[in-house]
C-alpha cells in the first residue's frame, strides 16, 4: 500500500456548545497514545487562560499556530485591529508555550481567508493563512463519532496526499472519535503530519 500524509489541525479556542473542560488534555493523551502529531491553531485567550495545557501543547510536540487573540472573524477587522488581534494572540502563545506560533495561521471561520487585504496584512506581520480540504463540522451538537471517523476517513482518502483536516479541541464527539480515527486513517495508508511536514 503506498502511504500518503494527512494534516490533523485543530483549532483551539474556548467551547461554542457545552463540552467536558477536561477535553482538551484528553485530546492530547489520544495523541500522544496513538504517538501521532497535529497542528494546533491556538487562540490567544485559550492560551491565557489554560497556560499549562498550551505548553503541553508544545511540550509533545505538536506544531503551534495563531488563532487569533479573540476568535473575530478578520475580514471584519481593519488593518491595524487585524495586526492588533494576532500581535496579542502571538504574545500570549509565546508566553504560554515558549514556543512562536509564526508562521502559521489560520482565519476564525475561515473569514477572510481569500480577502487579499487580509491575506497582504498577515503577510506583512510574518503568516500566513491555513485553510482546510476536510471538514465534518465536528463541532455541531449531537455529532456522533463513528460517523465523524467515517467522514473524514473518506474524504482523505478521496484527497489523497496532503490533506488538511479541521477539528476542535473541545467537542465530545472528537475525542471519542480520535483514537479510532488515528488507528482508520493509518490503516488506509494516511500517515498524521504536522503541518511543516507537508512539502
Amino acid at each position: 500500500m503506498s502511504r500518503f500524509r494527512v494534516a490533523l489541525t485543530i483549532d483551539t479556542e474556548h467551547p461554542d456548545h457545552p463540552a467536558a473542560a477536561a477535553n482538551p488534555g484528553l485530546m492530547l493523551d489520544a495523541l500522544s497514545g496513538a504517538g501521532a502529531r497535529a497542528s494546533f491553531f491556538i487562540q490567544g485567550r485559550w492560551a491565557a487562560a489554560n497556560p499549562r495545557l498550551a505548553r503541553r501543547i508544545a511540550d509533545d510536540g505538536h506544531l503551534i499556530g495563531n488563532h487569533s487573540n479573540s476568535h473575530a472573524p478578520m475580514d471584519m477587522l481593519t488593518d491595524e485591529g487585524i495586526r492588533d488581534s494576532v500581535g496579542k494572540a502571538e504574545r500570549a502563545i509565546q508566553a504560554a508555550c515558549g514556543a512562536s506560533p509564526r508562521p502559521w495561521f489560520r482565519c476564525p471561520y475561515g473569514q477572510g481567508e481569500n480577502d487579499p487585504r487580509v491575506l497582504e496584512v498577515l503577510d506583512g506581520i510574518g503568516y500566513r493563512n491555513v485553510g482546510w480540504d476536510v471538514d465534518h463540522e465536528d463541532w455541531q451538537p449531537g455529532r456522533i463519532a463513528a460517523e465523524l471517523v467515517d467522514g473524514v476517513v473518506e474524504s482523505v482518502v478521496a484527497h489523497g496526499d496532503g490533506a488538511v483536516v479541521l477539528l476542535h479541541v473541545w467537542p465530545d464527539a472528537t475525542l471519542e472519535a480520535m483514537p479510532t480515527l488515528i488507528s482508520r486513517l493509518r490503516d488506509a495508508g494516511a500517515d498524521p503530519v504536522g503541518l511543516d511536514e507537508l512539502a
